[in-house]
């Protein structure tokens, strides 16, 4: 056997269909694709969402399924039976809390359960959303739970078994941070120098009254006493400083006021007098006129009948 005489198994290879070669390439007219239509172009598809033109099932639906609330808090929820399980297995051992002070009776305390242990013991998924402990299932072993929310028979059970619940309270508003340890140390010192120190005399200079602001009044200052600091030990002691006292000077004449009043009491005499010049001058007046000329006679006017 030679290379050029190899061939493949027969039936393993089956020669592709050539489709489209007319009558006589045994694949009918139309190739197999039908009476024209849209399948029977040449790239024509359909896609899988198309329902013929009918309107489409998504439009169909309605928009708006129910109502979410956004406010609405999302919790990890662990049911008492859980717990329970995982005591018995010996995940959850009891132990002093760290910190904690012994009991005088003696007894071993309660097996502390909150958020962490059970995320370490695999039944909590994260530690971002709160805890939530539910009544499902039956409690027999003391415990200290500590969790955000509790249902009403979980918290019944708990306390039956003779444990205790412990709700986490996150503040529903901010508040101021703590002062710090060096802080309230700083605060303490200052008020307890405060208390110790001796009670000091303190000089408040009184004000003086308010003055009121008279024409010609001339205000004077009284010299002030020297500071006790600066005075020799001979000197006498000095008067107390005075208050502003002021010397009330009498006022000058009214000038302006007079100067006013002369030109209206020139006007109203000038007014009275006005009429009597008046009459003077019409009588002078009067007197140089001449002397009207006598008016001569009329002539007669000449008739026809004279």
């Amino acid at each position: 056997m030679k290379l050029h005489d190899l061939r493949p198994a027969p039936g393993s290879r089956k020669a592709k269909r050539r489709v489209g070669r007319g009558i006589a390439s045994g694949q009918g007219k139309t190739a197999g694709r039908g009476t024209k239509g849209q399948k029977a172009r040449a790239g024509g598809s359909i896609p899988a969402w198309f329902e013929g033109g009918q309107t489409p099932l998504h439009q169909r639906l309605p928009k708006l399924h129910g109502f979410k609330n956004p406010f609405r808090i999302e919790y990890e929820v662990v049911n008492l039976g859980s717990i329970a399980a995982l005591v018995e297995l010996g995940v959850l051992e009891s132990g002093e809390m760290p910190g904690a002070k012994k009991s005088k009776s003696g007894a071993a305390a309660p097996i502390t359960v909150n958020q962490e242990i059970l995320r370490a013991a695999g039944l909590v998924r994260t530690l971002d959303k709160p805890l939530k402990v539910l009544g499902d299932g039956e409690l027999t072993t003391a415990l200290f739970v500590v969790a955000d929310k509790f249902s009403a028979s979980a918290r019944s059970k708990i306390e039956a078994a003779g444990g205790t619940v412990s709700m986490l309270e996150v503040p529903a508003s901010k508040k101021p941070a703590l002062k710090g340890r060096a802080a309230a140390a700083d605060a303490a010192s200052e008020s307890a120098a405060d208390a110790d120190a001796p009670a000091a005399s303190v000089e408040i200079d009184s004000e003086p009254e308010a003055v009121v602001d008279v024409p010609g009044a001339v205000a004077v200052e009284a010299p002030a006493t020297e500071p006790a600091e600066t005075r020799p030990a001979d000197a006498k002691p000095a008067k107390a400083a005075s208050v502003k006292s002021t010397k009330a000077i009498k006022p000058p004449a009214d000038t302006t006021t007079t100067a006013a009043k002369k030109p209206a009491a020139a006007k109203a005499a000038a007014a009275e007098k006005a009429p009597a010049a008046r009459k003077t001058v019409a009588t002078a007046a009067a007197a140089e006129k001449p002397a009207p000329k006598p008016r001569a006679a009329k002539k007669p006017v000449a008739t026809d009948e004279a």
